[in-house]
């Protein structure tokens, strides 16, 4: 980060954002958090306009698979630019399209590839999760949609009906398996089993209020609802039981996608080959790009029966195939799964250094610290049964002793976290507290404590309470180390603000516990 900046250059930053104060939608969310004006960017690296420096660990909310403005990406813009084409075609067939899709193709699973049919969506991922559920209503002549508690799908009308904020009720709701906050209150394998039978007994019971439904729609990590993996024999089981009773089963793969959880798709982790897969952000190697793939069996739609006037992006095509070509050339879903495993590992021993940290979680370069408050009522939101409630957390320390994580080691030493695995969520240890109430401002103090310290992270989770890194796929193990080193002071201060300040509700919200 810069040591300092001119007065002019700060009057430059201050001005534009009182600018979008005044004219910008009150929609905004993340400019609100993050009041920084980027002027430019290279890799995890952006330049605000003020002369400071920041690691992007939002990546574009998952968008950037190998940061900004690599030379890959710029090079492939440029041969666009440089050769004439056309730069919006509709859907007509071009070089460019056809060398996307051949790549793309490459990717998919084995059991999708051979039979696969790609639909252009508009440029969101939203409107191809529109797309996704219009094909298989299509398809199978049924209406009903079954999705999972936490779910985040989009902001347009059906997206939003499937994602777990929805205002209303328009699909069927299951839980979602996690171990930290159990809708049963057990975790672990047993938890996940809960879950599928409660899934396959609302499917046949004939008394159940749900009939026979046009479609599954899941992520196999739930991103905005708090960076929670998929147990995979959780989604073998789903992926049997819709193929069993005839529903198609949709993978959102647009956040996850692109080697981010350590495979090129999330689903492959545990060989489940989807009916169909959603993909938007990475796939258009910073550019807005969105598509459906799916069985050529569902493909039994109209002419004109999804369209969009930007689908034929040119530009997003030519990104998108340097950038899925990239990371499979480079193996860069392995790294992801190799840093992520080493990161996570070190990432766990804050919740040993500190009580208000619930659990740190992830899979890949997709990882979540969920922020709590061990000394609130447990009857508070945010509070989930576990079946170790009548378990004293215990060993409450002070808070000077939350760099003292004893045999644990140094958070910030990643390079000597050990080689760590790509293999499923059982690889990480099983959280030894009962789940606390969720604490959203200690989470959204640490986001700013992280700012001030030149790292930028967001929030997710039920309610706003996990802070998510999301860097590139091209992290470097120096930076990786820099990470951790800034999250784990941001984490320490904002614990001491939020003593000494915090609300009255709150005013003891995170003792220090010694490890050992």
């Amino acid at each position: 980060m810069a040591g300092g900046t001119s007065g002019e250059a700060r009057d430059v930053h201050e001005g534009i954002l009182r600018r979008q104060s005044a004219r910008e939608s009150s929609a905004r969310t993340y400019a609100r958090a993050l009041p920084i004006v980027p002027v430019r960017a290279r890799g995890l690296t952006i330049e605000g306009a003020d002369g400071r420096r920041y690691l992007d660990c939002l990546s574009g909310a998952g968008t950037l698979a190998l940061g900004h403005n690599h030379p890959v990406v710029l090079e492939a813009v440029r041969r666009v630019l440089d050769s004439g084409a056309p730069l919006s075609v509709l859907d007509l067939a071009t070089p460019v399209k056809d060398a996307f899709v051949t790549e793309l193709f490459r990717t998919l699973p084995s059991g999708l590839a051979d039979r696969a049919r790609v639909q252009f969506c508009g440029p969101a991922g939203t409107d191809a999760v529109e797309a996704a559920l219009k094909l298989v209503r299509t398809a199978t002549a049924r209406t009903g949609i079954l999705a999972f508690t936490g779910a985040y799908h989009g902001m347009t009308a059906d997206a939003l009906a499937a994602s777990g904020g929805a205002p209303d009720v328009r699909v069927t709701r299951l839980p979602y398996p996690q171990d930290y906050r159990c809708p049963f209150g057990v975790g672990g394998p047993h938890g996940a089993e809960l879950a599928a039978r409660w899934t396959e007994s609302l499917l046949d019971d004939p008394k159940s209020g749900v009939p026979l439904p046009a479609g599954m729609i899941l992520e196999p990590v739930q991103g905005e609802g708090g960076v929670i993996p998929a147990p995979d024999d959780w989604l073998r089981r789903m992926r049997r039981l819709t193929a069993d009773r005839s529903i198609p089963l949709i993978a959102d793969e647009i956040q996850t996608g692109v080697g981010r959880t350590g495979a090129f798709w999330a689903v492959d982790h545990s060989g489940v080959t989807p009916d169909v897969m959603v993909l938007s952000k990475a796939i258009g190697g910073s550019l807005p790009l969105a598509v459906i793939v799916y069985r050529d069996d569902l493909d039994v739609w109209q002419p004109g029966a999804h369209a969009g006037t930007f689908r034929g992006n040119q530009l997003a095509m030519a990104a998108g195939t340097a950038t899925l070509a990239y990371v499979r050339e480079n193996a860069l879903a392995e790294r992801a799964a190799a840093l992520g495993s080493r990161m996570l590992r070190q990432l766990t021993e804050l919740t040993r250094a500190f009580a208000c940290v619930g659990d740190v979680r992830g899979r890949g370069l997709m990882i979540g610290v969920e922020l709590v408050n061990p000394e609130a009522d447990h009857t508070a939101p945010g509070r989930a049964p576990h079946a170790g409630d009548a378990d004293d957390a215990g060993g409450l320390g002070d808070v000077g002793d939350v760099l003292d994580v004893g045999d644990g080691g140094d958070l910030r030493d990643v390079a000597d976290a050990g080689d760590g695995s790509p293999g499923d969520t059982a690889d990480r240890p099983e959280p030894t507290r009962a789940p606390h109430p969720a604490a959203p401002e200690l989470a959204a103090a640490v986001q700013r404590e992280c700012l001030q310290r030149g790292l930028i992270v967001e929030l997710g989770g039920r309610h706003a309470s996990v802070v998510r890194l999301l860097p590139p796929l091209t992290i470097s193990d120096e930076q990786a180390a820099a990470v951790l080193d800034r999250l784990t002071d941001a984490v320490t201060a904002a614990v001491r603000h939020h003593e000494a300040h915090g609300p009255h509700q709150q005013r003891r919200p995170c003792p220090a516990q010694r490890a050992g």
